[in-house]
């Protein structure tokens, strides 16, 4: 796989930092190549909230820094690490500094035109 094959758009589904693995979240995740062919990441959470994220891509691992604004104005930063199981499946976790630093985020991601099925 490389790092053109993840290009598109992904249909999410997550949960926050804390202890409670329920899906607290669905979106929209956007990925697109810069010119130096390094990821560009869009999320649009829950139809409102924006983050916007740059990172890379080695063995089948992708690494993405992400900040967005939150509520309160104040920018909130983080980390997001996927295995790209296909070019379809995405299956990650998250951090946020600022976050509950006993628990990850987790983030599952399937490509909007694919016909796979998350389990």
């Amino acid at each position: 796989m490389t790092i053109q094959d993840l290009v598109g758009q992904y249909s999410i589904s997550g949960s926050n930092q804390d202890e409670s693995n329920e899906i607290t979240y669905k979106g929209i995740l956007t990925l697109n190549l810069d010119k130096n062919n390094r990821i560009v990441a869009h999320w649009l959470i829950n139809n409102s909230q924006v983050q916007k994220g740059h990172g890379f891509f080695k063995d089948n691992i992708l690494v993405i820094n992400f900040s967005y604004k939150g509520d309160d104005y104040k920018t909130y930063k983080g980390v997001a690490v996927y295995r790209c199981i296909t070019k379809d499946v995405l299956d990650g976790f998250w951090s946020e500094k600022h976050g509950n630093p006993l628990y990850l985020g987790a983030e599952h991601c399937l490509r909007i035109e694919s016909s796979e099925q998350l389990n």
